[in-house]
């Protein structure tokens, strides 16, 4: 039995049957061709816990009635009248153990090396000041060349780790609006309990403990921070990766928004966005649809404490640097186990 969830935008509610995997693949993979993203529905499969193990993994396999003919409302915009489910899921973990925070890393299905990278510095710590810090990976489904062998070792790595929390939407940049409103349903469903959840790139070098640190005293309700930015001007040049028309945003300027490398909610806010993101018409850019999200709900982001906590550009590493602020992204090909490594050791950082 299926329970969906369905996001209404635009006065019309999609509503669809479920679809096979593969047909998913197949028919999703050809919007990201074209560079569009869709409305949608969640579901969660009522999924069975082993006798011995923790990790709940299944793969969905029935298909029910045709799927809604697909209308393209033009690529800005996100419309897609599937059904989505959790393929692999983590419905236990945070009942396990109340988390404080909860980390969420979006990642593509064939980026292991970002996975056990992370694994093995900053995603390691599982208890910082005593607090408990829980850590998951949220993936799509592969596509292109190799689809099968990739989503079988995704299965595989989620036996091992299981810390993998995939959904049947096709895995590419312009679906991260999508990629979103499955983490924020996830964290709503399997992790209320916690505290506070916080979504980071993977290219993120994460100073958990001064995080932890920050949100001691932080509120605990209507509370979203991260690198925060006011009246960022919308890109009207058609060749910008982040280009959209005055007919799709009308306005000048985005809403108030914390940039997607790394921002915090408390988690009162999933529920509360999700149902906003029925009223709101949902572009492909995620972090500003969140933003307009926030506005909606009357619920400004909230600036940091010290404007160098947050970097959306890489800061080169220094162990002094490093150890003042939470997150920054690192360049391409930094030996992160070697920064680690060296920001662990012991001995004052300054």
């Amino acid at each position: 039995f299926l329970s969906a969830r369905k996001w209404w935008v635009v006065g019309t509610w999609q509503t669809a049957g479920d679809a096979f995997i593969g047909h998913a693949v197949a028919v999703s993979s050809l919007f990201c061709l074209w560079q569009q993203l869709y409305f949608f529905t969640v579901a969660d499969a009522a999924l069975v816990p082993t006798a011995n193990a923790p990790v709940i993994t299944q793969m969905t396999t029935q298909s029910k009635a045709v799927p809604v003919p697909y209308v393209s409302p033009g690529p800005y915009l996100v419309e897609y009248p599937y059904e989505y489910h959790f393929v692999i899921n983590e419905p236990e973990k945070c009942k396990q153990q109340k988390p404080f925070v909860v980390l969420m890393v979006p990642v593509a299905p064939h980026n292991r090396a970002h996975r056990d990278i992370i694994r093995s510095t900053w995603g390691s710590e599982s208890t910082v000041l005593g607090k408990v810090i829980k850590l998951f990976f949220l993936l799509g489904l592969p596509t292109g060349e190799g689809v099968e062998q990739i989503q079988q070792q995704v299965l595989q790595e989620s036996r091992e780790h299981q810390d993998l929390i995939q959904s049947d939407f096709v895995d590419c940049y312009k679906n991260l609006t999508i990629k979103t409103m499955v983490m924020l349903e996830w964290l709503e469903s399997y992790c209320s309990n916690a505290s506070y959840a916080m979504k980071t790139d993977s290219d993120t070098f994460l100073n958990v403990h001064n995080l932890v640190n920050m949100l001691v005293n932080a509120p605990r309700i209507n509370y979203m921070t991260g690198c925060v930015t006011s009246g960022a001007a919308v890109r009207r040049n058609p060749t910008s990766k982040w280009y959209l028309p005055v007919e799709i945003f009308p306005e000048p300027q985005y809403p108030r928004y914390a940039l997607g490398l790394g921002y915090i909610l408390s988690l009162d806010l999933p529920r509360k966005l999700v149902e906003a993101s029925r009223h709101v018409r949902a572009v492909y850019i995620e972090d500003v649809y969140l933003g307009m999200c926030m506005k909606h709900l009357h619920i400004p982001p909230a600036n940091p404490p010290n404007g160098n906590l947050f970097h959306m550009f890489p800061v080169p590493y220094n162990r002094c640097t490093y150890s003042k602020l939470i997150a920054t992204t690192v360049y391409e090909h930094t030996d992160r186990a070697s920064l680690w490594k060296d920001f662990k050791r012991p001995g004052p950082f300054c």
